[in-house]
């Protein structure tokens, strides 16, 4: 008996010896760093269960499928009673003009929260996506809560739909996609982290892929080393971009999540991105300029080529949009204007919105309409005019903290030839205001025209005077 024991334990040796030399050093404390960091980054699962032991793995290509099994058991949020609360208008007399009373115009009703602030909104047919410095994602049906799931890092600090996948970007730099189950519409799915784990570990075998972001700081180019502000992604949802506050933007592959590019965009924090038609894309940044960039195809991937300098101030640019037709771009500052481009030969710049008095923090477009939300607390709704000219149908008031995110979809009551919409804005007073507006109302009392001098709106000149200027 004693025999076998030492021969057992004489083939254990030489299997972990035969291992240990078949595994590049390097590899290992690459595979194991990076280990311990997706553990530190992910350590629970969406049902809010600690996740499985980490499985030490040798073998290098069995670590991505380890990681997707863990990935995988992501469920529900974990949170049995949601802190959410409904508080729908039902009695609210929705007039011919869309709007209701001048102090409350077209609020439908409210979806409050006990704690938290809301960062990001994203709508799709009838789900709203809300997400917060909770972690949490909430999905809305009919201003209902239908299902939750979680990432155990990083707010949320962006969501886009793209096609069946829901992307969320996150303060911790990291970027996650989920699916919807297929056997339970409920149940949300993590399938990937972007970067990935098979990716970070190749790109880290070239020492040539690290790049230098501050004294001492080497990082891989294919990851954010700051918060993500923003997400977009292209109308065929072939690309993903991802801006940062580390004054980049990164272009990832949808089908099999690569990061295939890296931009060193601006001088400052990148604070929005859109994507717009014929491969073009548009920055903003807390250095206070607005650029153009155009998108190529190689071989590779993609290679993408400064254009042109739209803006160039001393606030900083905190929020953009482009209308569906790409024509229009817009361009929301700290100074509380909204610039604005029309496309002719170029984008040439036509003139500027002013009706907020603190920094604008979101934008959104629907039809002929364009809407803002500020610091402020207040949503303008703007109509353009065949001839570009802006008037001001109307303020909407009722949040009390900034206005942060803003989402739209079209109204499910209005008929066919009705341009109404639902309009969803996101605050850091812990609520959600669902609003109902009419493309074709009247000017309120509250409107005005873009033509107005600045002095008739008071505004701090730059929220260096009120903190940072990355949004």
């Amino acid at each position: 008996m004693y025999n076998i024991h030492l021969l057992v334990g004489s083939l254990r040796s030489r299997c972990r010896k035969r291992v240990f030399l078949l595994e590049p050093p390097l590899l290992r404390g690459r595979i194991a760093f990076r280990a311990a960091e997706d553990e530190e980054m992910d350590g629970y699962n969406s049902d809010g269960n600690t996740r499985k032991p980490l499985i030490t793995i040798d073998a290098p290509h069995l670590l991505e499928t380890a990681q997707m099994a863990v990935d995988n058991d992501s469920l529900l949020s974990p949170l049995a009673k949601s802190p959410w609360s409904s508080h729908m208008n039902h009695n609210t007399n929705i007039g011919g003009d869309g709007f209701t009373n001048p102090n409350d115009e077209a609020l439908v009703g409210s979806l409050v929260r006990e704690e938290g602030h809301i960062y990001s909104l994203a709508a799709t047919r009838d789900l709203l996506y809300t997400g917060s410095d909770s972690k949490n994602i909430r999905v809305w049906k009919n201003q209902k809560e239908f299902a939750g799931f979680k990432s155990n890092s990083g707010l949320v600090k962006s969501i886009v739909i793209a096609g069946e996948k829901i992307i969320t970007g996150h303060q911790d730099g990291r970027i996650r996609v989920w699916k919807v189950s297929s056997r339970n519409e409920q149940i949300h799915r993590r399938i990937a982290t972007l970067p990935t784990l098979r990716n970070y570990i190749k790109c880290s075998m070239r020492p040539s892929n690290y790049i230098e972001v501050r004294k001492n700081r080497n990082v891989l180019w294919i990851k954010h080393y700051d918060a993500i502000s923003c997400l977009s992604v292209t109308e065929d949802y072939a690309f993903i971009y991802s801006a940062s506050w580390d004054k980049t933007f990164k272009v990832w592959r949808a089908s099999n999540f690569k990061c295939l590019e890296s931009v060193v965009a601006h001088d400052d924090a990148v604070n929005s991105l859109v994507v717009a038609p014929e491969g073009l894309v548009f920055s903003g940044s807390a250095d206070g300029t607005v650029k153009i960039w155009r998108r190529e195809m190689q071989a590779k991937g993609t290679k993408h080529f400064f254009q042109q300098t739209l803006l160039k101030q001393e606030c900083a640019v905190t929020a953009l949009v482009i209308n569906a037709d790409g024509n229009v771009l817009y361009g929301g500052s700290s100074d509380g204007l909204v610039n604005f481009w029309v496309r002719g030969t170029k984008y040439e710049h036509m003139g500027i919105l002013r009706g907020h008095k603190l920094a604008v923090l979101c934008l959104a477009t629907a039809g002929n309409l364009i809407l803002s939300g500020s610091a402020d607390m207040g949503i303008c709704v703007w109509k353009r005019t065949l001839s570009n000219e802006h008037v001001c149908l109307t303020t909407l008031t009722g949040h009390t903290g900034p206005v942060k995110c803003l989402a739209v979809e079209k109204d499910p009551e209005a008929m066919l030839n009705d341009k109404k919409w639902i309009v969803y804005s996101g605050s850091l007073d812990k609520s959600v205001k669902v609003w109902r507006v009419c493309e074709n109302a009247p000017p309120s009392q509250h409107g005005h025209q873009q033509s107005r001098t600045s002095s008739e709106f008071p505004r701090v000149s730059s929220l260096r005077k009120m903190g940072s200027r990355r949004y």
